[in-house]
């Protein structure tokens, strides 16, 4: 194993490990019935509560999001703001990525068609599902990757659709550092609303 990946799973259990510990320290009453992981992909407390939704293929995207975080050096990404949306180019010359790629899109596509919200950090993706309905997708699926082009005629979704596409760049680019930085801050906000 590359030491960039033992590194990179090393981090990975480390977050997982405290975002669960904190999640349960954050609950009212402390750690209970469901706070931490029944096993992998098993019910979770606190802030992945809400992202599972019972949601039996959650495990599986979760898993194909972290392999892309950990390669994210080998992808490639433009995108071009609309004045209706958006218009997305997520790419990899690595066939393996390539294809994660592409299955990360159509997985996230079909979730929100049906409504089924997967969200770990990001302010933008519950706005963008409870609006479902009024965002048109194009998918363009290559070798390479995918092309997305999402648009809407509601203003707050069009502001939500560039808004996200900044933060699945972040991803890109960054990789886990990235999705950290999402997970921290959605943490504090939560913490200040209290």
């Amino acid at each position: 194993m590359k030491r960039s990946r033992k590194i990179a799973a090393g981090i990975v259990a480390t977050v997982g490990i405290g975002w669960a510990i904190a999640s349960a320290f954050a609950q009212p009453g402390g750690m209970g019935p469901g706070m931490m992981m029944q096993g992998m992909g098993g019910p979770m407390g606190g802030p992945m509560a809400g992202a599972a939704h019972g949601d039996a293929s959650f495990h599986d995207d979760m898993q194909l999001v972290h392999a892309m975080l950990f390669d994210h050096e080998k992808i490639k990404r433009s995108v071009t703001n609309l004045p209706d949306g958006i218009r997305t180019v997520t790419g990899s010359d690595d066939p393996g990525v390539a294809r994660s790629i592409n299955a990360h899109v159509a997985r996230m596509e079909k979730r929100l068609n049906e409504g089924r919200l997967f969200n770990l950090f990001s302010p933008t993706l519950p706005v963008l599902f409870e609006n479902k309905d009024k965002i048109k997708t194009v998918v363009e699926m290559t070798e390479k990757g995918s092309t997305v082009a999402q648009t809407s005629a509601d203003p707050k979704v069009v502001a939500a659709l560039q808004a996200h596409a900044i933060e699945v760049s972040e991803l890109a680019r960054d990789g886990m550092a990235a999705m950290m930085r999402g997970m921290r801050a959605n943490m504090v906000g939560r913490a200040a609303q209290r």
